[in-house]
């Protein structure tokens, strides 16, 4: 089984500081996720510079294969106990998922993590150990497909204290709100920003510490295949076609040739869209086994400035046309195969028309860049 990890983070900064004293670090290999929440001690400039080092230190020394006791070893002896208070500089949660679903979490004077399995929070087994003067609390489980994990920084469960709430929001006070969040069935991005949302407001938006929540929702991973242009050879027609049509999750055709190429092989016909056109973008057609089907290097064009400009995705993109939708499947899928022909079209050598194979090529190119970037595995295959 090979599964997915959506994981996304929302902060709230105390109140008055610029500056939010959590620091979250995300690092994903071929086979694993490492993530770390750390909360510096106190707020301000200086929470921020000792959550960002001790974040970044764990999630590189995870990353290169280094054992717990090192990183904490090396934490220690770089973020030294406040005297004064006898406190540590920074608080941590690291939390490590293989690509096959085995979770492990290490917990250092961070509030416990939620783990949500069908819609209810799950008890965990925790062990605990001793690393150089510092208790860290240790689960191993597996994840599942719809699993959620959720771990906060305090500023969580000390939202209202001394005022909305008496005690603050305690732990299972929140998890009995995840647990009505959950089934809702939010995404992680959508998830964390609601939790922050419910402490700003229990803190009347006067946050009395740094807020942190990041949200892990695991599930089977979404692929999408594109088929942009025929193929240097016409032998090699039916062979793209036969990959298309053996391809699981979302099908895409990109080019009006590539489009008569899939329909003659499928022996269907394309259906194309004439309601409310776009001036600026040309219609997008139906075709019996796949999803969408659009002109080529004008959309591609306008759906690489749409990727590259959307900062929350799946909320500007509202309009339905070829752009927005080929721009909601790249970005709500995980794996994305682009089967790229070389053909060169003989509309693109009109000398009027400043469209031609190498554009074409860098477009696919630099989409699959900017996918890449949001942490999408991307694959070219050329014909």
């Amino acid at each position: 089984m090979t599964i997915f990890i959506d994981v996304e983070w929302a902060s709230l900064s105390k109140s008055g500081e610029e500056l939010c004293g959590d620091n979250v670090e995300v690092v994903r290999t071929a086979d694993s996720l490492v993530a770390v929440l750390a909360d510096g001690l106190g707020s301000g400039v200086k929470a921020n510079i000792l959550s960002t080092m001790t974040a970044k230190i764990i999630a590189t020394m995870l990353k290169n294969g280094a054992t717990l006791e090192e990183v904490v070893e090396t934490v220690s002896h770089t973020l030294p106990v406040c005297q004064k208070r006898n406190l540590a500089y920074s608080t941590f949660t690291i939390i490590q998922i293989t690509m096959d679903g085995r979770v492990y979490v290490a917990e250092f004077d961070n509030p416990s993590l939620f783990f949500l399995r069908q819609g209810k929070v799950i008890p965990l087994r925790w062990s605990e150990l001793e690393l150089y003067g510092r208790r860290i609390k240790e689960s191993r489980f597996q994840a599942m497909p719809g699993d959620v994990l959720v771990t906060v920084s305090d500023g969580v469960i000390h939202a209202g204290i001394g005022g909305v709430l008496n005690l603050g929001w305690r732990w299972e006070e929140v998890a009995g709100y995840l647990e009505k969040l959950v089934n809702l069935n939010p995404d992680a991005q959508t998830l964390s920003k609601w939790l922050i949302t419910a402490c700003d407001q229990l803190y009347a938006c006067q946050p009395g510490d740094d807020t942190t929540a990041l949200v892990f929702k695991i599930r089977t991973p979404r692929t999408l295949t594109v088929a942009v242009g025929p193929p240097q050879n016409k032998e090699d027609d039916a062979k793209i076609v036969e990959m298309l049509r053996e391809e699981i999750g979302t099908k895409v055709v990109c080019g009006g040739t590539t489009g008569s190429i899939v329909a003659r092989e499928l022996g269907a016909e394309i259906k194309v869209n004439l309601k409310d056109l776009d001036p600026e973008i040309p219609p997008y057609g139906r075709l019996r086994g796949v999803d969408l089907v659009t002109e080529g290097i004008i959309t591609l064009s306008k759906t690489l400035e749409a990727l590259k400009k959307t900062e929350e995705p799946t909320e500007s993109l509202t309009q339905e046309n070829a752009v927005t939708m080929l721009s909601k499947f790249f970005l709500e899928s995980d794996n994305i195969k682009f089967l790229v022909g070389k053909a060169i079209n003989p509309a693109h050598q009109n000398p009027d028309l400043p469209l031609n194979l190498a554009l074409k090529m860098q477009v696919v190119k630099e989409i699959a860049e900017t996918l890449e970037q949001r942490g999408k595995n991307v694959e070219l295959l050329y014909f």
